[in-house]
């Protein structure tokens, strides 16, 4: 059976750096599923025609076509339902509370922060796509969104009660990973490929979970291609 997973990517097909991709990545991994990831653009929506859709991720599993990472982490444990990744009724309520965490708390902070990191790392031919379609959204220019003082700070509050939990246990579904882990990395996960900003201190037990989801599956996520890779990439 084949299995294509539409990832986005940046100045460079190897430049993963979507948020819910890595939801993805993460979660097949979890599984012990193969995938192919086919690099994607912000102006490549043709590509995904067949999907009816216009964004990443769109996962290909043989005959079956499913968008949108959360939906994408619902139909794996429907079909493979070995090592289960949301688990059923109240505990599936509980991972998609840190879904909108991570969407609504933590990536807004992160993107003030590291908005013109994200800009350099898109592919030149979808810059002015991003710019438009984003400054409308916030009401704003990036330059005038961008603001590291105040998205670190953001962040930093919006991190405490991911603290309180990393200090009963090394994973935020316990003792080992699951979805809750994998919702909520992603958006570290877009941070570090775009950009060198230190979003936490190595004295917070956030720190440590990222390294060990770093570590995840063989280093998957120190693997990752960075923008500091890419030769000349990085200002």
């Amino acid at each position: 059976m084949s299995r294509v997973l539409y990832d986005l990517c940046g100045i460079d097909e190897g430049l993963r750096f979507s948020p819910y991709c890595w939801r993805v990545r993460y979660a097949l991994a979890h599984k012990g599923l193969d995938v192919e990831t086919r690099a994607w653009r912000f102006t490549d929506k043709q590509a995904l025609a067949f999907a009816d859709y216009d964004k990443v991720p769109v996962l290909v599993d043989g005959n079956e076509t499913v968008t949108d990472s959360y939906s994408i982490l619902e139909y794996l444990d429907r079909t493979y339902p070995e090592r289960p990744l949301l688990g059923e009724g109240l505990a599936g309520a509980r991972a998609r509370f840190f879904k909108h965490y991570a969407e609504r708390a933590l990536q807004p902070a992160m993107m003030r922060t590291i908005i013109m990191d994200l800009l350099n790392a898109i592919d030149p031919k979808d810059r002015s796509y991003f710019r438009e379609t984003r400054e409308k959204r916030f009401g704003r220019t990036f330059e005038e969104f961008h603001s590291p003082a105040k998205g670190l700070a953001q962040l930093d509050a919006a991190l405490t009660p991911l603290r309180g939990q990393l200090e009963d246990c090394p994973f935020l579904d316990g003792e080992s990973p699951a979805a809750a882990d994998y919702l909520v990395f992603g958006s570290f996960m877009w941070a570090r490929v775009v950009s060198t900003a230190d979003l936490v201190s190595n004295a917070d037990p956030v720190y440590g979970w990222v390294e060990r989801m770093l570590d995840l599956y063989d280093g998957m996520g120190h693997k990752a291609m960075r923008i500091t890779d890419i030769d000349g990439a990085y200002r």
